[in-house]
């Protein structure tokens, strides 16, 4: 297969300030609006009750506010009669039975399956902890990366894994979309797939810094990055398709986790190749940080 020739590097700058306004919109939103947290990072009571027929979210969710129910969560869970809701409010041991017979009078024939209350205080140590993960695997990334290459793409790796996680978080902050669990997973999943396209594109650059004899640092990074392009774009495509499909077709449930990946996959591919690239531009990576040093063979005893 002929390996392309575009000019990536020749657009860095652009790509550079692209990604530093992107990084400032993102940080500041969550800065001054902050993050819309569901019920398992704040608190709130869940109920789970069965239809007798395929459920109308939408009319079940105008039920419960015309009922005095504020902002109801109202999600299919496994089937289209099992309906999951969501309420952030106080516990209350009747809430349950409440919910039911505001359904039941409305003629809807419903069943309680289950009602439980998630405290403040465990939201709390739910998003403490998903901070102390996200700072503890950027950590485990620079280790390893510095390890297997060196520190300069360590410092890469990390650059365009912290971009990503920002803006993935940035846009849920500026589109208001809710943040639980099942997103914040999906941020730790994009963590681990951005690594893996910057793993394959250092590990190319690495090759062709020993192997290459002409050239300077600029055009032996364009030659990676063109190099691994098509398994790149491949594999984000692939991966794209399968989380369209999630996000159309799986539900109310994952659509936030569908979506902070969707997102994801697509910043992520675009890092592995300016981010991390440009970080060791920025570095002065050259041929010397990655040929290893020869024995001089003057030092050794005759």
């Amino acid at each position: 297969m002929k390996t392309l020739s575009i000019d990536f590097m020749g657009q860095r700058k652009v790509a550079g300030i692209l990604s530093i306004v992107v990084l400032l919109v993102s940080l500041g939103s969550i800065a001054t609006k902050g993050l819309s947290f569901g019920l398992d990072f704040t608190g709130g009571a869940l109920v789970e009750v069965e239809y007798e027929h395929p459920a109308d979210l939408e009319a079940t969710r105008t039920l419960l506010v015309g009922a005095g129910f504020p902002d109801p969560v109202v999600q299919n869970f496994g089937t289209d009669t099992d309906v999951l809701i969501r309420l952030q409010q106080d516990n209350s041991a009747t809430l349950g039975d409440e919910i039911v017979r505001t359904l039941n009078d409305a003629g809807l024939n419903v069943t309680l399956l289950r009602s439980e209350f998630v405290g403040a205080q465990v939201g709390d140590e739910l998003r403490d902890q998903g901070g102390l993960g996200l700072l503890l695997a950027l950590l485990v990334v620079m280790a390893y990366v510095a390890l297997r290459f060196q520190i300069k793409f360590s410092v890469g790796a990390v650059s365009a894994l912290a971009h990503d996680v920002i803006i993935v978080i940035g846009v849920f902050s500026l589109l208001g979309w809710d943040f639980d669990l099942t997103v914040l997973a999906a941020v730790l999943a994009v963590i681990g797939y951005s690594l893996n396209d910057t793993i394959v594109v250092s590990d190319r650059i690495r090759e062709n810094f020993r192997t290459v004899r002409n050239g300077d640092s600029l055009s032996i990074i364009n030659l990676s990055i063109n190099q691994t392009l098509g398994r790149t774009l491949v594999t984000s495509l692939t991966t794209a398709l399968v989380l369209i499909c999630l996000l159309v077709l799986g539900g109310e449930l994952i659509r936030g986790f569908s979506a902070a990946l969707l997102i994801g996959v697509a910043v992520g591919t675009y890092s592995s190749i300016y981010v991390a690239a440009n970080t060791l531009i920025l570095m002065n990576i050259s041929r010397d940080d990655l040929i290893p040093k020869a024995v001089d063979d003057g030092d050794e005893m005759p």
